[in-house]
């Protein structure tokens, strides 16, 4: 224990005296150094991917496609023929750039007025279109179409049409055909037409638009809204309606004086026939009623015989016996054979003549 203690002191002593050596040599102190900062491998590498981070978020070279359009790649200036479909697409920066180009269905309005949703993407308002009749009057024509972009062949039409493809396809299809059609008929007979008209245009516009190499458009539908008259046009087309109108008000007063007079023709016809019925029915009761007297006449004639005559005598004679006794003075007068009645008088009153059958 007390070894160990003498050690520790003696250590203690000993570096005492390399400090103040080393204070008190020369009498001037030394000057201070400055750390010496290194790199390590490690920092390095995380400033490169940092300056890779950075250089990524600049030149972008990816892109996001997504659904309802598609991605034209151009590299140097030149379009791929295949579209890019939805979804992510690695570019290279500088060299390759992505444009987006809408395949939803699109709207154009052809109209006189601009509507309030002009302005909502994807539908573009136009104004109606004017055409010259078959007499060069001038017509309006409002139309409503709906079309969408090819997305099979996106990229073509890109490269041959440009970015405003729909203004240099839809928009003169649709022009032009109008024109034609319309072309071939009077102003007059165009609303009475109409949905023949709207037939006609929307299948030459579909063969129009078919037509075009790679099909760059598919044809929705085309829908004929309205047909603006010439104000001459309209006033002379409401004088022949009103005339028509008044024709068939006549029209419907001599059908119903017709329908009157038959009627009462139907009722006296009616009424004679009646007549004649009656008449015929009365006429066939005398008839039977002749009939059936001389069947029984007949019946009857048949049924006598001398017997039966010598009956009925019997019976007269019978009566005038008792009228008789009431009567003796009357006077008899008795007929052969019974063919006759028998006729008494009375003596007593001359005037008073009986017959008894």
């Amino acid at each position: 224990m007390a070894s160990d203690m003498n050690d520790y002191f003696n250590k203690k002593k000993s570096e005492g005296g390399s400090k103040k050596s080393s204070g008190s040599s020369g009498g001037v102190p030394k000057e201070p150094q400055m750390p010496n900062f290194t790199f390590g491998a490690k920092s390095g590498l995380v400033y490169f991917l940092i300056a890779i981070v950075v250089l990524l978020f600049l030149a972008k070279p990816f892109t996001i496609i997504e659904e309802g359009q598609r991605g034209i790649l151009s590299t140097n200036g030149k379009y791929q023929d295949q579209a890019l479909l939805p979804g992510l697409h690695f570019i290279v920066p500088i060299i390759q750039k992505v444009y987006t180009v809408d395949t939803k269905v699109r709207v154009i309005n052809y109209a006189s007025r601009i509507e309030t949703n002009s302005n909502t993407s994807g539908i573009i308002s136009k104004p109606a279109v004017t055409v010259l009749d078959k007499r060069s009057l001038p017509v309006g024509i409002e139309l409503t179409v709906q079309y969408r972009l090819n997305a099979e062949f996106a990229a073509q039409t890109i490269s041959n049409w440009g970015f405003s493809w729909e203004d240099k396809i839809i928009n003169p299809v649709v022009r032009d055909v109008v024109r034609n059609v319309i072309g071939k008929y009077d102003a007059e007979s165009l609303t009475q037409m109409r949905n023949d008209l709207g037939t006609e245009i929307e299948t030459k516009i579909r063969e129009s638009v078919a037509n075009l190499k790679n099909s760059p458009a598919v044809l929705q539908s085309v829908q004929l809204r309205d047909i603006i008259l010439p104000q001459k046009v309209k006033e002379q087309i409401e004088a022949v309606q009103i005339a028509k109108q008044a024709v068939q008000k006549a029209e419907q007063d001599v059908q119903r004086v017709k329908q009157e007079a038959l009627k009462r023709a139907a009722e006296a016809q009616g009424v004679a026939q009646q007549a004649r019925i009656e008449a015929k029915g009365r006429a066939d009761a005398v008839t039977i009623e002749a009939d059936a007297k001389a069947k029984a006449n007949m019946l009857i004639s048949k049924s006598l015989t001398s017997k039966l005559l010598q009956l009925e005598q019997m019976k007269v004679q019978a009566k005038f016996n008792e009228a008789l006794k009431v009567n003796k003075d009357a006077k008899i007068f008795l007929t052969p054979g019974g063919s006759t009645p028998n006729i008494w008088v009375d003596t007593k009153d001359i005037q008073k003549r009986t017959t008894a059958k």
